[in-house]
């Protein structure tokens, strides 16, 4: 089974990190997704941009776009984490394992109920065999 795990962090606490800080953290991050793909694992992953770029499209219609992501928390989501786990318990562990080397952040742990082609795991593959996305 396909799970996303968001990581949500305190953006200016980020941003405030040394290079130094910042090169440990992806560093200990890297050995980590190193595991992950070696064990067919990982899918997609991503340190998304900076909050102040984001925008956010909502309302009926055509809707509008106004600037931010305007989520009502403390933290923000700066990345996430597509992985393969045979159960929920495998899914909990790998989110501890990122928090182990990112103690500050916060994972929140998503079933992935329909994942597209554009990534070589092959429980993406198995799906896109079974499920057609509609033609646009």
């Amino acid at each position: 089974m396909l799970y996303a795990i968001l990581a949500y962090h305190v953006e200016d606490v980020v941003v405030s990190w040394t290079a130094d800080e910042d090169t440990a953290v992806m560093a200990n991050l890297h050995e980590l997704h190193e595991k992950l793909t070696a064990d067919g694992r990982m899918g997609p992953a991503a340190r998304l941009g900076g909050t102040k770029g984001a925008f956010t499209l909502r309302g009926p219609g055509a809707g509008v776009i106004i600037d931010g992501p305007f989520a009502e928390t403390k933290e923000q989501l700066l990345g996430f984490y597509v992985v393969d786990c045979a159960t929920r318990e495998d899914a909990i562990a790998t989110a501890r394992d990122l928090r182990r080397v990112n103690p500050t952040a916060v994972y929140e742990i998503r079933p992935v109920q329909l994942f597209l082609p554009g990534s070589p795991m092959a429980a993406t593959h198995a799906l896109t065999d079974h499920v057609r996305p509609a033609s646009s």
